[in-house]
């Protein structure tokens, strides 16, 4: 019998680093007390050879049509780049109580339906735990197959026997391997299993889906110690209080990446978002005052999402800034632009910028509905509630193009706006025949063209921005 010898070395259960010594601050992710004894075998644990595979011409590589199938899921299908890939290995990550655990049954249950068997791991819930939140779904289950295992070699052998379509691990942090002399969860086991899950599902050719919890404590590994294993990373997210889930793909090695799906929160379960725009401005109020709508792109879905902004006199010293769906560093560039290059007196506001329904705007494309929104409170007027804005916002105050306006300038269209404020420098295309393009070249001739008071205002009231 083979005997391992082993040596203990220090692991942060943050980013896997490894260390001789015990450290308070891991020099690679920055983490405080992160750093856990563990115990590391030289011999590996015996596995069963792969099958020899000889090098191959790539020309003469054949792709099968059932390679990559779809799934019943649209937004699901967007996000992985137009179906799942026999033999992929699919991290879901996200905030516990999510929905990634609900997601991945409703998805399983279609597929078993539509396939035939699917195997559904859990280690965290019992097998009458999972078909209870089945049943709330209204989930049936044929060929959908329950098992509650955390012993990976034990799982790995009940869907050989099964030969199944699809495999479903909730959670990867809940199984774990006997011969580890590391805890469940660990960074070791997280790891190790992994791998394991990977090495299968290439011999198979089963696609195999893992689920991971994002926590801020270092005793649980993060999913980010597993993306350079995994084929798919995505990011299942939303805010506490919103209904509305996006499911983002950052790593796709068979796709697109960046792209998103949008799913709403239920009773019955996480039900897709056909038309997002309309549903992110269906609780928009006409001409509001410190209300814009602008037209991002999430991947190559063009989105139409309305972003509000406060501002109010100060009753510290210090003016306060806060950014809720935009990003910081943004909101206090085109704060510091409204205040130099177009001349309003913001130095003793405090300015709250939101972006409704929970999203997320990273595009600088969106910094031109950002200053319409901060403007309009300021000054108190409203903004067309027909217009949308799209563009970048310069430190000299010019406007820059945004890539892909046409597509911006259809679903505006498609939504009933008429107007579209865009920098001149990137509108030379033809726009949609119900819409009207406005070039402008700077923020404060943007600002004068875009704040309304009562009807239209006149030309002495732009001039005295």
């Amino acid at each position: 019998m083979d005997k391992s010898r082993g040596r203990t070395v220090f692991v942060c259960q943050q980013c896997g680093k490894e260390s001789l010594k015990w450290l308070g601050r891991c020099p690679n992710c920055q983490q405080w007390n992160s750093f856990v004894e563990t115990t590391v075998h030289t011999a590996t644990p015996s596995r069963t050879p792969a099958l020899e595979n000889p090098p191959q011409e790539l020309s003469q590589v054949v792709i099968e049509a059932s390679d990559r199938y779809p799934l019943p899921l649209a937004e699901f299908n967007r996000v992985l780049g137009g179906g799942v890939v026999s033999g992929s290995l699919v991290l879901i990550a996200g905030d516990p109580g999510i929905g990634k655990s609900t997601l991945l049954l409703q998805t399983s249950a279609l597929i078993a339906r539509a396939r035939g068997k699917v195997v559904y791991v859990s280690g965290e819930e019992s097998v009458h735990q999972t078909k209870l939140r089945a049943e709330r779904l209204g989930l049936k289950g044929e060929q959908l197959y329950l098992l509650a295992e955390t012993d990976l070699e034990v799982i790995l052998n009940q869907i050989e026997q099964l030969s199944p379509n699809l495999v479903v691990i909730d959670s990867i942090q809940a199984v774990c391997l006997p011969e580890l002399d590391t805890a469940p969860g660990s960074i070791t086991q997280v790891r190790e299993c992994t791998l394991r899950l990977m090495h299968w599902s290439k011999l198979s050719a089963v696609p195999v889906f893992i689920t991971g919890h994002v926590t801020k404590e270092g005793a649980i590994a993060g999913p980010r110690v597993l993306e350079h294993i995994v084929d798919v990373v995505l990011y299942l997210e939303g805010e506490p209080f919103s209904a509305f889930r996006l499911l983002r793909c950052v790593k796709n090695r068979f796709g697109s990446t960046n792209e998103v799906g949008v799913f709403e929160m239920k009773e019955q379960g996480l039900i897709e978002v056909d038309n997002p725009s309309q549903v992110f401005l269906s609780q928009r109020w006409g001409e509001a005052i410190g209300s814009a709508v602008v037209s991002t792109l999430e991947g190559s879905r063009p989105l139409l999402v309305e972003i509000q902004a406060l501002t109010t006199p100060t009753s510290f010293g210090l003016p306060r800034r806060t950014a809720n769906g935009v990003d910081f560093g943004r909101l206090l560039l085109i704060t510091a632009v409204l205040t130099k290059r177009v001349g309003l007196k913001l130095g003793n506001q405090d300015i709250i910028a939101n972006v409704t329904g929970g999203l997320r705007i990273g595009e600088p494309a969106a910094d031109l509905g950002i200053a319409l929104a901060i403007a309009s409170s300021f000054r108190d007027m409203g903004v067309d509630p027909k217009l949308v804005a799209a563009g970048e916002v310069g430190l000299s105050g010019e406007l820059r193009a945004v890539s892909q306006l046409d597509r911006r300038l259809a679903e505006a269209a498609r939504l009933g706006f008429s107007r579209c404020l865009v920098p001149k420098a990137g509108a030379k295309i033809s726009p949609p025949k119900d819409i009207e393009l406005i070039p402008v070249s700077t923020l404060r001739e943007a600002i004068g063209v875009g704040l309304v008071k009562g009807k239209a205002r006149s030309k002495t009231e732009q001039d005295l921005l």
